[in-house]
């Protein structure tokens, strides 16, 4: 138990700047509170001692603002920040070294009890503020998951999922190794734009470039009927002139 606790409270220092002792962590992080305190629910919830789950649970909640249910699957060194309004569900698993914000919900959209009705998080996951994934699929490991995305379909491991419904912005990178130096706070990922973002810009672009062609060709038609007109205009001069030959030659021929 000391060993998973001393676990916690380094991986909180690492990834939160704000951090700045041991004592601070241990005595001020609400989010780790809300883990210590769900373990000792779990394991009651395994024990078949339900009811006093449920109050530790519920005791949890009324001291950290976090909720999760006793029967959640809580890997090691699972950092919640600042924590408050995130709820997790029953059958919701988090893996090791996930980051979770405040605002979060691990939920589920099935009644069926004792189906798995809401999701996975596998190992290095950052979920961002307010975001809310929904149901019983997937999010693979080293995902993000944007602030305020909503989530219903499974996001690839080491995607980046944003949006309502959320979209991948970043295909997913199967030789990526984990980082602790390019840790992203609330799931946001540098230099990456959302998909409808990028559509609409290159739709511009490509109107643009298409208006300049029409441009272009409009004004090769023109010179071309320039000169169409002039080459017009030079052989009318010729039949004149070959007229007047004619005619003259006629004149002649008479005298």
């Amino acid at each position: 138990m000391f060993t998973r606790l001393r676990e916690d409270i380094a991986s909180i220092r690492e990834r939160d700047p704000a951090a700045r002792s041991t004592w601070e962590v241990l005595t001020c992080y609400p989010g780790l509170h809300a883990i210590v305190l769900h373990r000792m629910s779990h394991a009651c919830w395994l024990a078949g001692r339900r009811w006093l789950a449920r109050a530790i649970s519920q005791f949890g909640r009324f001291l950290t603002g976090i909720e999760i249910h006793p029967g959640a699957r809580i890997g090691r060194r699972v950092f919640i920040d600042h924590g408050m309004g995130v709820v997790i569900g029953e059958t919701a698993e988090v893996g090791d070294d996930c980051t979770i914000y405040q605002g979060v919900t691990l939920g589920g959209t099935l009644l069926t009890r004792g189906a798995k009705r809401h999701p996975t998080l596998e190992r290095g996951v950052v979920v961002g503020a307010g975001a809310k994934v929904l149901g019983g699929f997937t999010v693979g490991a080293e995902a993000k998951i944007g602030s305020n995305a909503v989530v219903v379909k499974p996001v690839p491991a080491g995607g980046t999922a944003v949006g309502n419904p959320a979209r991948i912005v970043m295909p997913a990178d199967s030789k990526r190794k984990s980082d602790r130096s390019t840790f992203c706070a609330y799931g946001i990922t540098p230099n990456a734009e959302d998909p409808v973002s990028l559509a609409l810009h290159g739709l511009i672009d490509h109107a643009a470039k298409e208006s300049q062609r029409v441009d272009e060709i409009v004004a090769a038609l023109e010179r071309l009927g320039e000169r169409l007109e002039a080459l017009h205009g030079a052989d009318g001069a010729l039949s004149d002139l070959r007229r007047l030959s004619a005619a003259i030659e006629g004149k002649v021929a008479q005298h």
